[in-house]
């Protein structure tokens, strides 16, 4: 009973000099919340430490290594003072105008269709041509990502066939002689960054010509017929074509042979692919063929004509007025539709009449 009075009295006054480092640390650290006691008068209380057994704590030294920094989180704030995004969280972008827009152009010719799709750069008194695009060099036709040329169908670029489908369209200026037009197969590049020309598909020689300033670059169409047309590059004072040709006969032709194996008695169906040689004046055989399959299922104005106008282009005048003459007198009993052709079906008469006699 004695030992625990003098106990309680020496932890009251708090003079042992051991204990003297602890109260610095107190004033400093939280004191741990204690335990609830149990409830229970049967549990035995906690065993009391004589203070004279703790060792001093020891202040922090420069040697003692420094705790590893938290991973930012979302709302946290970084090194530098800005907020840090969250691991997987896209960086937000401000909404600003492209230096260089976006543009596409399309153009359909015969059963092809050809688009470009590119960025559009702008002079800004730059020097253009062997400065801004320096010479010898493969050049992006264009800013930003490869600008992209896509062909619905099979075309011909100075007589060689180029596949369907969708490539990169680069240019290499030269400041001698003629200009190189590329297509390559990786459409997937920064502009020119990871050009190889291995995986070129064509490169046709192209001579630059002069034309009027245009301050922006910009692809164009011109020469457009069924067979095909002429894309155009204009930047500052230059323009490139490249000229774009299209089998469409031989495409025509396959699209027609499916569809008649299909509905081979359709009389309508036979005078079309007839009437397409003849506005073509190709393969008048097989146009004969058709057009007289046509007639056996139907005798019609409209397949007497195109019979009419094929063997004047035979040169068999006297049996084109035969046919000619028929048509004309079916034309006059069928629909309004028809018979707004009759004036040009007379005025065809009489030329062949006056060649015929």
């Amino acid at each position: 009973m004695l030992n625990l009075r003098l106990s309680a009295l020496y932890w009251g006054l708090g003079l042992s000099l051991a204990c003297a480092p602890n109260l610095v640390q107190a004033q400093t650290t939280p004191a741990p919340t204690p335990a609830p006691l149990p409830a229970s008068p049967a549990t035995p209380a906690p065993t009391t430490v004589s203070p004279t057994t703790t060792a001093p704590v020891a202040p922090a030294t420069p040697s003692q290594p420094t705790a590893a920094p938290v991973p930012a989180t979302a709302g946290s704030t970084a090194p530098n003072g800005m907020a840090a995004p969250a691991a997987g969280v896209p960086t937000v972008q401000l909404p600003l105008p492209q230096a260089s827009p976006r543009a596409l152009v399309s153009q359909g010719f015969g059963l092809t269709e050809v688009t470009v799709d590119y960025h559009s750069p702008a002079v800004r008194n730059r020097t253009v041509w062997g400065g801004l695009v320096p010479y010898d060099q493969v050049w992006r036709a264009g800013a930003n990502e490869n600008t992209l040329i896509r062909f619905s169908t099979p075309v011909l670029l100075r007589g060689q066939l180029v596949p369907a489908g969708q490539y990169s369209f680069y240019v290499v200026p030269h400041q001698d002689r003629d200009w190189e037009l590329t297509l390559n197969r990786v459409t997937t590049h920064w502009g020119a960054e990871g050009y190889d020309q291995r995986e070129d598909i064509i490169r046709v020689p192209v001579m630059p010509e002069t034309a009027p300033y245009h301050e922006n670059l910009l692809y164009w169409f011109s020469d457009i017929k069924a067979t095909g047309a002429h894309l155009n590059l204009t930047w500052e004072k230059r323009t490139l074509t490249l000229p774009i040709e299209t089998e469409v006969h031989k495409q025509v032709l396959a699209g027609i042979e499916q569809v008649l194996q299909q509905q081979p008695n359709d009389w309508q169906l036979l005078a079309q692919a007839a009437d397409y040689l003849v506005q073509n004046n190709i393969q008048p055989e097989r146009a004969l063929t058709w057009i007289n399959e046509s007639l056996k299922l139907q005798d019609a104005a409209t397949n007497n004509w195109i019979k009419a106008r094929l063997l004047a282009q035979q040169q068999d005048f006297g049996t084109a007025i035969v046919y000619a003459r028929k048509a004309i007198k079916l034309g006059d009993k069928e629909d309004t539709t028809f018979k707004t052709q009759l004036p040009t079906m007379r005025i065809a008469l009489t030329e062949w009449q006056a060649k015929a006699y």
